[in-house]
């Protein structure tokens, strides 16, 4: 290992040395504890010393026949003590409560990939449709406890599920090991752990050989902020604050968790070798990086001010991930007003590919919380968006945390009455599928699910079987099969790919949305009163022949009373006027 890069957080492999590393003959074990007196290895019912080496700051030791799958921790001594740590580098852990190591033989698992790997990129001017998920809870075996399909088995499920439904990437909450389910991940004690819930880290890789094989994406959820305090994790693992701030006014984060300090050299190589071992090592195509605001500024408060050494940190590791992981993406979720997160480092920015678009999110959710008669007043919720958009290459999320802790699910937070708010919510999906920007959207959501999403229990796919909630679940199938087929909509970043064509009609609360890529041209309408808009007229492009309804959102075939949707409009010469039922998008496609 290049101990100076290690020290000054240059160095994006530390996890090739320190761990513990299998070969038939024998198995070295490493671990750094720079203010530990001693340490040992607890390995089965044998307790062995460990050498100090290098500097006196790391300890090693090997050891014969050692068999992949064997439990191990570490037994660090310090002025107070002892205390037995999981192995902060370590390739598996045991199912919680349970939090020993588990020796790996790390070169067993054979990638078949390579085609895929080879084609992958950030899909800037491609479609990216995002299923994000839980994997303990899109499905499970049976309703007892602690019931999971391991990786082999969630792939069978939910591979040709995403294919039905029109994903094309599909995002896992965090599957670093963690001992919380309630966590849902983001409470982490091993960073180079996938957790044993589902498998080992074979299976997992097998997961994303297979997603690839279906030319679906994955993207995982990371978290580099901070970490779980549980005592044999990372938390004072060598007696001190290794890779905690020795004060709590900064050291403690608003979930109980212990914030990482990333302006010690050796904390930045931890994480950053964490984020390239899943690129690297499992293949992951992309990360979603979790609370980015809380590297940005203090604790997350703006008025903390900067912090410039996480700032330094996540510039440094975005720069050098892209360049070791071609074509990966990397994902901000930030909500801050903070500028230049999607901008080249070489440009001054962060480097990330994307940033969450949360103020999109919270705007939207907030007009169609509202009843009909007081819309008018957050009329310009829908718009102010594009007003900021062109900063920053965003990504529209519909995610996990807008389905929990007693906010409703997406479909529940529409006005009105069940029947109301389906219609509401499937002209919502439209809408932001017409808004400029590339989608995510959280398991469950494409049910039409009243239920909040709760872990511990798998989705209520048996919605199917009414015919209100099947028919949403056919119209977001066709949406997505719209998205993905439609360059209009997925060339995002074009200066002139977005226009309103009404953007003021708040009276009536109507909106239109053209969209234009270099093949085709895509006009959306919207009604988003309770009452029908007869006549409704807007310009469109000069030059239009003909056109066609591609998707409204009020058909019969989805749950609503439209028979025929192609008799809804009308074009004339550089206008188009059509009659939108109550809470209705209407798609329509212009030709030329």
């Amino acid at each position: 290992m290049d101990f100076y890069g290690f020290y000054t957080g240059k160095i994006f492999d530390a996890y090739e040395w320190l761990g513990a590393h299998y070969t038939p003959e024998k198995t070295v074990f490493r671990t750094f504890a720079p203010q530990a007196s001693r340490a040992e290895l607890l390995l089965g019912d044998k307790i062995l010393p460990m050498q100090k080496i290098y500097n006196g700051q790391f300890y090693e030791l090997e050891v014969e026949n050692v068999k992949p799958g064997e439990k191990y921790e570490y037994r660090i001594y310090s002025g107070s003590g002892y205390t037995d740590h999981a192995d902060p580098y370590g390739y598996a852990m045991e199912l919680r409560p349970m939090h020993k190591s588990i020796v790996c033989d790390m070169e067993s698992y054979r990638f078949n990939d390579a085609e895929w790997m080879k084609k992958r990129n950030s899909m800037k001017d491609k479609p990216l449709n995002i299923y994000e998920i839980h994997a303990g809870s899109f499905k499970k075996p049976s309703d007892e406890p602690g019931s999971w399909y391991n990786y082999e088995q969630l792939g069978e499920v939910l591979i040709p599920y995403l294919k039905e439904c029109g994903y094309n990437y599909v995002e896992f909450l965090p599957l670093c090991e963690h001992p919380c389910d309630e966590s849902w991940g983001y409470q982490t004690t091993g960073y180079f752990s996938p957790t044993s819930r589902y498998g080992t880290p074979d299976q997992l890789r097998h997961l994303i050989d297979m997603l690839h094989e279906n030319d679906i994406g994955v993207i995982l959820d990371f978290v580099p902020v901070h970490f779980a305090v549980d005592s044999y994790g990372l938390y004072k693992y060598d007696g001190s604050a290794l890779y905690e701030y020795p004060n709590n006014d900064v050291g403690m984060s608003e979930w109980g968790s212990c914030n990482f300090m990333h302006s010690r050299g050796e904390v930045k190589t931890f994480l950053q070798s964490s984020a390239n071992y899943w690129l690297k090592e499992f293949h992951f195509d992309g990360l979603r990086m979790d609370a980015i605001s809380r590297i940005i500024f203090w604790q997350g408060d703006e008025r903390r001010g900067v912090n410039s050494n996480a700032l330094d940190f996540v510039k440094t590791m975005n720069k050098n991930l892209k360049e070791l992981n071609s074509g990966c993406m990397l994902i901000a979720e930030d909500s801050t007003s903070f500028k230049g997160i999607t901008k080249d480092t070489e440009k001054g920015g962060l480097g990330f590919d994307y940033k969450w678009d949360l103020g999109w999110m919270n705007d939207t959710l907030s007009f169609f919380a509202h009843a009909p008669e007081q819309r008018s007043e957050f009329y310009h919720k829908l718009t102010f968006s594009m007003m900021y958009f062109p900063d920053e290459n965003y990504l529209l999320p519909l995610s996990h945390d807008e389905v929990v802790h007693g906010k409703g699910t997406i479909a529940n937070k529409m006005y009105g009455t069940t029947e109301e708010k389906l219609s509401q919510a499937k002209a919502l999906y439209m809408f932001m599928m017409a808004h400029p920007g590339k989608k995510l959207n959280f398991m469950g959501n494409e049910l039409g699910q009243f239920r909040e999403w709760d872990e511990k229990r798998g989705q209520d796919f048996c919605l199917l079987e009414n015919e209100a909630h099947k028919g949403f679940h056919e119209y977001m199938k066709k949406l997505n099969e719209c998205y993905l087929n439609e360059s209009a909509f997925y060339e995002d970043y074009e200066a002139d790919g977005f226009e309103w064509a009404d953007c003021h009609s708040e009276s009536e609360l109507l909106y239109s949305i053209i969209r234009k890529s270099k093949k085709e041209t895509l006009i959306a309408l919207f009604n988003f009163n309770n009452k029908i808009k007869t006549n409704y007229t807007v310009k469109i492009p000069d030059g239009i022949k003909n056109a066609e309804v591609l998707l409204c959102s009020d058909s019969v075939c989805y749950g609503g009373n439209t028979d025929d949707a192609g008799k809804l409009y009308e074009l004339r010469q550089s206008e188009l006027s059509c009659s939108l039922p109550a809470y209705t998008g209407l798609l329509i496609k212009l030709n030329k």
